[in-house]
């Protein structure tokens, strides 16, 4: 029986976009999805924004941020933002794909690159950035106890549905909102590794999830990109 941590693996190879959308000509920015096993199940690790940031305070997030010049590619923006947020040392983290980007609501294109890092990490937030990390399994994102549905509406005018999640943690006692791009990403990150319903209804075919995430993801690149063009 392989390890739970091998089939993982290999469900996120076959979903390994690595550089195919980085040549598109919008400002880069990168978020790591730090995968652990606790307790027999995967878990994802998250971070809260600091109150003190300008952008978005107090929200759920991954560790990550905007690609800088000393950046090879996504995956070293995503390590260099995750240890300067919390501490997590780039070789302790088994990089294994690159997922298809979204769009954040300053346009930036952000890749989400999944890891996995030791159950033991012990993250030392930057209070700069940081206040909180926790985390939520892995399965929560597709058979959570407490979500809702918001319709949204992108910059561009292209309609969507925007994944609500309410985590009540009992390690810190608190409970977590988890929902725009983050929970995007984490249901997505979910429905690959699992294969299986969500308990809620999705923009993919389930069937295809690969071609209808990549098609779902070029349809909101298109609708910005018409956008701009009409802006001129």
């Amino acid at each position: 029986r392989k390890s739970i941590k091998e089939r993982a693996r290999l469900r996120l190879r076959e979903f390994d976009v690595g550089g195919k959308f980085s040549h598109l000509p919008l400002p880069k920015a990168s978020v790591l999805l730090p995968l652990m096993v606790r307790a027999g199940k995967l878990h994802l690790l998250l971070t809260v924004r600091s109150m003190q940031l300008r952008r978005s305070p107090g929200e759920v997030c991954f560790p990550g941020g905007k690609s800088e010049a000393i950046d090879k590619d996504e995956i070293d923006t995503a390590l260099r933002e995750a240890k300067e947020e919390v501490g997590l040392q780039p070789e302790k983290v088994e990089v294994i794909c690159r997922l298809v980007p979204g769009i954040d609501k300053m346009n930036h294109l952000v890749t989400p690159v999944v890891g996995f890092i030791e159950d033991t990490f012990q993250a030392i937030p930057n209070p700069d950035e940081v206040s909180h990390v926790f985390v939520v399994p892995l399965e929560y994102f597709v058979q959570p106890l407490n979500y809702k549905t918001l319709p949204y509406k992108t910059s561009s005018g292209y309609l969507s549905r925007m994944h609500c999640f309410t985590y009540d943690d009992n390690e810190h006692k608190r409970s977590f909102k988890i929902w725009g791009l983050t929970a995007h990403f984490a249901v997505f990150l979910a429905l690959v590794i699992f294969g299986k319903r969500p308990t809620f209804e999705v923009d993919y075919d389930l069937d295809n999830l690969i071609s209808s995430s990549e098609n779902n993801f070029m349809n909101l690149y298109a609708s910005l990109y018409e956008r701009k063009k009409s802006n001129l």
